[in-house]
């Protein structure tokens, strides 16, 4: 007897840049039935600040708890429980760096953006956060340590444009700075401060790969542990493809401190926070 298969079509909305150059994502199938909410996959254009355009893709799934995530849907974490972290304060001359690099792979696989918070460390592990004072005025800005170096010189850091900017030493190339490491969640509040105003949302980022299965097997292991289950974002730069594990939006420290003790549980202990458009 014959079978008849029925297949289902697939539909994606694609907005193209002003290039009509367009980038396909590739969104995995989850373990379980979807979770997560509102997708959004911004892909960054070649390097210029005013009348930058952007390719958008926008996939949307039926909520499980509503447009956000809510710390009252997974137990509090023990009182008093945060996670460790290298004590490491700091000074030293920092510098900046930024239209060369601008858009090349930073040592996490990242790619570099020159306009959002970040710095280059030699030694500090990567991905960490640190906050940086420049002690010519006591400006502080909280920045992501996602890439290597400086080798110039003496320099301790090399900052992204716009935290330079931030700080006050991008006129004059360099500043004296001191820089003490955070937790994650203790950058939390100023990497929300810094989303709101750029009308975005905070996410958990758990992993990065290059290999579309080991995202896979990361995703169905947070959907096999009674968690929120998380999406597979994939963005091509110069051929290659990251796919890229995230969970949230992150609304609250309270959200934030509840799922980063469930997910240590099961083995995920450094879940880095990342800004992606609504």
């Amino acid at each position: 007897m014959m079978k008849k298969i029925l297949i289902a079509p697939v539909v994606l909305v694609l907005c193209s840049c002003a290039n009509n150059q367009v980038q396909t994502p590739f969104i995995a199938q989850p373990a379980q039935p979807p979770k997560a909410t509102l997708v959004t996959l911004e892909l960054p254009s070649p390097a210029n600040n005013k009348g930058r355009h952007h390719s958008v893709v926008k996939l949307s799934n039926k909520p499980l708890f509503g447009d956000k995530l809510s710390a009252d849907k997974l137990a509090p974490a023990p009182e008093g429980w945060l996670p460790r972290i290298v004590s490491y304060i700091k000074t030293g001359i920092a510098s900046w760096y930024g239209p060369g690099f601008h858009g090349k792979k930073t040592a996490t696989g990242e790619t570099f953006n020159m306009y959002e918070m970040t710095a280059a460390h030699k030694t500090l592990p990567i991905p960490s956060y640190a906050e940086v004072t420049n002690l010519a005025n006591n400006k502080t800005v909280v920045v992501k340590i996602n890439d290597r170096g400086p080798y110039a010189g003496n320099r301790l850091l090399d900052l992204s444009y716009a935290a330079a900017k931030k700080l006050g030493i991008q006129a004059r190339g360099t500043g004296r700075v001191e820089i003490k490491v955070i937790t994650p969640l203790r950058a939390l509040p100023q990497i929300q401060k810094t989303a709101e105003s750029e009308n975005k949302d905070v996410f958990f980022e758990l992993g990065s790969f290059g290999s579309q299965s080991k995202a896979i097997k990361l995703q169905d292991k947070i959907a096999a542990s009674n968690l929120p289950s998380p999406k597979i974002l994939a963005s091509k730069h110069k051929k290659r493809t990251q796919y890229r594990v995230q969970m949230g939006p992150i609304k609250s420290k309270e959200t934030a401190v509840s799922l980063s003790y469930h997910l240590s549980k099961i083995g995920i202990k450094d879940p880095q926070i990342v800004i992606a458009s609504r």
